[in-house]
Parts: C-alpha cells; structure tokens; sequence
C-alpha cells in the first residue's frame, strides 16, 4: 500500500509526494532530510492524503496532480 500525500508548507505552496510508509516520510520531510524543495520551505502541514494499492497507481496520481493548477488543488484538498 502507497499513500498520496500533499503538505501544506510554510510558503503556503504545495508538495505532493508518496511513500510506502508515511509517518516515517514525513518525520524525513521535518528533520530537513527530504526533498529540498521542503526543506526550504519547513514548517508544513499534511493537507490531503489517499491510498493506493502499488506504486505504479500512486505515481501516475501523484503525476496527475502536480500537473494540475494550484487552484484545482485547493480544491481537491477541500473536498
């Protein structure tokens, strides 16, 4: 199992990203050893999440979402 994750970071930007287990991911993310885009960014906050049954599924979402405008994703975290 995959989670799609998106993290609301101290920029107010977002960070879409996926990990086979995400409390330790994310634990990563806020000891400043993730991505550097984050890292930059630091403090954030996990916004949305799903589920997927193998990476091949949650890449092509992640990839989905990160194509969509920021607007389509504050909607998605809303609802």
């Amino acid at each position: 199992m995959y989670t799609l994750y998106i993290i609301r970071c101290a920029d107010n930007s977002l960070y879409t990203g996926i990990a086979k287990d995400l409390d330790k991911r994310l634990t990563v993310h806020r000891n400043g050893k993730g991505s550097v885009y984050v890292r930059a960014r630091l403090p954030f906050s996990l916004v949305y999440t799903e589920k997927h049954s193998d990476r091949s599924r949650a890449t092509k979402r992640e990839m989905e979402i990160k194509k969509m405008s920021k607007q389509k994703k504050e909607t998605l975290i809303r609802n």
